[in-house]
């Protein structure tokens, strides 16, 4: 499979209608039950959590509480698209709790842009916290309990493959290489030795930066910092087509979850 040869200095391929796709998101999570609450709104935006709740008798030793966001980058329409994958596939370990954030910057999805409406950059911005939208997300996130797994579902335009970051500082049983060997089925793997700059492992970077060593979070930092051990930034190569960037971020949730891939679109 080969890169199409759009991204030219920036991302330059498919886009998606971000109001009808957050349309059939609530749609689906209505359909099977899920809770859905609107945290942030700007005119008729809104930046939706989407809740998979488990009846209390459903509760174990083996109970997860599962967090995946997308959409915090404009120009990554493959995130968003992936969750309304995921929800319609109802593919979840029964005894898992999910909290599911489809798209956390709608304003940026309807300009085809990576920051907000004043140019941030909001994946930088969960030390200081200058942006509203991070502000409401941090504070819904504060009323939330702690997550045994997160993912961040992103895209990299200038990536010849999929690659994905593993934040593990407890050493738990680490997902990330059967992440990989998933989604090979179904997208190219980045091999490089050294992606974004930091040493890579057949496409499993483990960031060596401790977050009290960054002026500028990236939500993943803030996560593993406040509110789970244990967290997965997946990163899908946008220069290939939109389905086998979605099918990829699809595959590797499935696959650190243990459950069917299922179908691939």
């Amino acid at each position: 499979m080969q890169k199409l040869g759009k991204n030219q200095g920036a991302y330059h391929g498919e886009t998606i209608e971000l109001l009808a796709l957050l349309g059939q998101l609530t749609a689906a999570a209505q359909a099977r039950a899920w809770s859905i609450e609107s945290f942030f709104q700007v005119g008729d935006l809104n930046w939706y959590a989407l809740q998979r709740n488990i009846p209390p008798t459903a509760c174990s030793e083996a109970f997860r509480r599962i967090y995946i966001s997308a959409g915090i980058h404009g120009d990554e329409p493959a995130g968003p698209l992936a969750a309304l994958r995921l929800i319609e596939a109802d593919q979840w370990p029964g005894n898992s709790q999910v909290f599911l954030l489809p798209c956390l910057n709608p304003i940026g999805f309807l300009g085809n842009r990576r920051e907000n409406a004043e140019g941030k950059d909001l994946n930088r911005d969960y030390r200081h916290l200058h942006a509203a939208e991070v502000r409401a997300h941090i504070s819904w996130l504060e009323r939330q309990p702690k997550f045994d797994l997160y993912f961040c579902l992103h895209e990299d335009w200038e990536s010849p493959g999929f690659y994905l970051y593993e934040q593990n500082p407890d050493r738990q049983p680490a997902l990330g290489r059967g992440m990989i060997d998933a989604v090979r089925e179904v997208c190219p793997i980045d091999c490089s030795e050294t992606i974004e700059g930091r040493r890579a492992e057949l496409g499993v970077i483990h960031p060596a930066q401790e977050p009290g060593e960054r002026a500028d979070w990236p939500e993943a930092f803030y996560m593993i910092t406040h509110k789970a051990r244990l967290g997965y930034t997946l990163e899908a190569p946008s220069d290939f087509p939109l389905v086998t960037r979605v099918n990829a971020l699809v595959r590797a949730v499935h696959a650190a979850l243990g459950v069917p891939a299922g179908t691939t679109g």
